[in-house]
């Protein structure tokens, strides 16, 4: 008998990761961008490799755009995602590549920069509009390195001002979600730097702003499970951008540093309401550097979805009576065992029972893709940051 019931199957049957354009071009260090054969040369080719994904795994169907990364026509584009059986999900801006936004983009002291920073906002509602696009996703790479090179108080207030304007412009269905950073590229203060801070701005703002968690984007030590607890708690979280970190911004693979902390926190999302909950968008935000890029997102949806299937075994019955008790070893006993429960072999079965095959890593290097496209993809430019 399998150790998934019916109920369990059927949230994770369920289960969507929308999935990164970025991650499916050339990335690498602030040293060094690597090249890799078959890499996509235009958007088109990213959705390509994208929908490879949610072919072996059922996981992923949906993909964020990144503007002006992913600058195409937009109609032939959702088109051509949809064809491959796939969506075009979240729009991210950018303003943080460009000349003008050194000293701050939504923030600036100049309202000539400001505005160009707005518009750059509203043209990527546009392209929300022209791809059928729900959420629009901000993150500011903006502060100041030194003590009293900028008023911290008047950044945060023209920050709003922005944001105000932006608002205004999205649909009855889309919505604004603000993520945060506590630091980098700004090393003394960051304009967004917690869930407090994105929190504090999204509120003056209406029912349609709400906070991105990056899990990548804390503190050493920051309990990361407590935060996604307080958001739900609070209806403001919006979405995750899921990853791994050893240092800091790392990127890596989700589940990669950490196995227990993404248990941790998936059993709050259960726990919470946040579980296939469409006000609550799940994503990955990673960079592939030396990993081929398709295994590398196949791994990281399949890692969610393993970890979502222990936290959803957490036998919450027993784990309330051994806290309400005081029981504290019976109530981590409870949550451990949950933890250490191999999933694998049972979500291997029930994925060959649905038609899909039951080890994806193992089936897609089966298929020759990489190597077709490898042998496909020659000349042009390859795609990466900042293409």
């Amino acid at each position: 008998m399998s150790i998934l019931t019916p109920e369990i199957l059927s949230e994770l049957e369920q289960q969507s990761i929308e999935l990164p354009s970025w991650a499916f071009g050339n990335s690498g260090t602030r040293f060094r961008v690597f090249r890799t054969p078959g890499t996509p040369r235009d958007p088109f080719e990213k959705i390509t490799d994208a929908a490879q994904v949610h072919k072996h795994t059922a996981l992923a169907p949906s993909v964020a755009l990144h503007i002006p990364w992913d600058t195409c026509d937009f109609g032939d584009l959702r088109k051509h995602a949809e064809h491959l059986g796939v969506k075009l999900g979240t729009v991210n801006s950018n303003t943080f590549q460009d000349e003008d936004y050194k000293f701050g983009a939504l923030t600036h002291e100049d309202a000539a920069v400001r505005r160009k920073a707005i518009d750059h906002h509203l043209a990527c509602i546009d392209v929300m509009d022209a791809t059928g696009s729900r959420d629009l996703k901000i993150w500011l790479a903006e502060g100041s390195n030194y003590p009293g090179q900028a008023d911290m108080r008047g950044r945060q207030d023209r920050l709003n001002e922005s944001l105000r304007e932006i608002y205004a412009r999205l649909g009855d269905d889309q919505r604004l979600v603000l993520e945060y950073k506590f630091f980098e590229p700004a090393f003394y203060h960051t304009d967004v730097p917690d869930w407090g801070t994105s929190y504090a701005q999204v509120s003056t703002l209406g029912e349609k702003a709400m906070v991105c968690l990056d899990t990548g984007h804390h503190a050493p030590g920051t309990n990361i499970e407590f935060i996604v607890m307080q958001l739900l708690r609070l209806g403001k979280l919006g979405s995750f951008d899921f990853n791994s970190r050893f240092y800091a911004d790392d990127d890596l693979i989700v589940g990669a540093a950490d196995p227990f902390q993404l248990f941790r926190i998936l059993f709050e999302v259960v726990r919470g309401g946040g579980l296939n909950n469409p006000d609550v968008a799940f994503m990955l935000d990673q960079c592939h550097n030396i990993e081929d890029k398709i295994p590398g997102q196949i791994r990281s949806v399949l890692n969610v979805q393993e970890m979502t299937a222990r936290a959803l075994l957490v036998d919450r019955e027993a784990l309330a009576a051994a806290q309400k008790t005081g029981d504290v070893l019976g109530a981590n006993a409870v949550f451990m065992d949950a933890f250490y429960t191999d999933v694998r072999p049972a979500l291997a079965e029930w994925r060959e029972s649905r038609g899909l095959p039951a080890d994806p890593m193992a089936a897609f290097a089966a298929s020759g893709y990489l190597e077709r496209i490898a042998a496909d993809r020659v000349g042009g430019v390859q795609a990466g940051w900042g293409a």
